[in-house]
């Protein structure tokens, strides 16, 4: 499909204060605001992406999920994630940008940073409100990183990282009901190995057996792990993940049902069309017409 699957920004394309090497950015909120007026878009990003909110009242949605935006409030996105501001008076706080790549230079993998329940895809984990003391020290983080950005010293790479993994746990801690209940050992390696798989094969591989197969477990295995752990069966995480991405490619008015069918591997149209309604209530134009204006 040689459409633009929808709008997109790089951390390059963006107006902010920017490390040297165009791996972070880090700002005050209203200033990255006012900077970048076309982010009033819906729009995703290919970084990983959080906002911290200390004025402000209005509504932001992520992935098709709203929730209130209110002060003490943090939000966390993966790549991919599909989001929109909605402000009702004028909003401030802070925002950091970084790449899949920036905590390499720690020897620190995104694989690790997907750990933290925030950064899980599931919408309702990655909008917190902190409690009062822990606002305090989010606050003084976030100075801290946007004055070693600044300062851009040989070793303020190396600080911002910490300060960010810093943040990550302190937020972790504040909200103990977000952690995921992992299972131990070896099934905790092939739940977290088929989440893999299914991000980057869902528009092709559809059935449980197939993933089952490539993690050398029996599909019952695959199945009571799912239901366990992630509360749906396998053949409903799998097919979360095709609706889901059916609903971010809807976003952009300029792919007609049909290049969304294709890009997602369907037979034809009209079986597209069929399986979206039947799961979501609503076929893809009236879900696209219900959700989002064309502009």
């Amino acid at each position: 499909m040689d459409k633009s699957v929808y709008p997109t920004f790089d951390i390059q394309n963006l107006v902010a204060n920017k490390s040297a090497n165009d791996l972070l950015n880090a700002d005050r909120f209203k200033s990255y605001l006012n900077s970048n007026p076309h982010l009033g878009v819906v729009h995703n990003h290919t970084f990983y992406h959080l906002v911290y909110f200390t004025e402000g009242s209005g509504e932001q949605v992520i992935d098709f999920v709203t929730f209130p935006v209110q002060k003490g409030m943090i939000y966390f996105m993966r790549p991919g994630q599909v989001h929109k501001w909605y402000f009702d008076e004028v909003a401030d706080g802070y925002i950091v940008n970084f790449s899949s790549t920036f905590f390499d230079q720690l020897f620190i993998s995104s694989n690790f940073i997907d750990q933290f329940s925030f950064f899980d895809q599931i919408a309702a984990h990655q909008v917190l409100l902190l409690k009062e003391d822990t606002q305090q020290q989010a606050e003084q983080i976030f100075e801290t990183i946007l004055y070693e950005q600044s300062e851009k010293q040989s070793s303020s790479q190396l600080m911002i990282a910490t300060l960010l993994l810093q943040l990550f746990l302190t937020v972790e801690r504040d909200n103990p009901k977000t952690i995921k209940e992992e299972p131990a050992g070896y099934n905790s390696v092939i739940l977290r190995n088929f989440q893999k798989l299914i991000e980057d094969n869902f528009k092709i591989i559809k059935l449980p057996k197939d993933y089952a197969g490539l993690l050398y477990i029996t599909p019952n295995h695959l199945n009571a792990l799912c239901k366990d752990h992630l509360g749906f069966s396998t053949g409903e995480v799998i097919r979360n993940r095709v609706i889901l991405e059916a609903k971010r490619l809807l976003i952009n008015f300029d792919l007609s049902v049909g290049d969304i069918a294709q890009e997602l591997n369907f037979p034809d149209n009209s079986y597209f069309v069929k399986f979206f309604k039947k799961y979501t209530g609503a076929t893809p134009e009236a879900f696209r017409n219900k959700n989002y204006k064309q502009r």
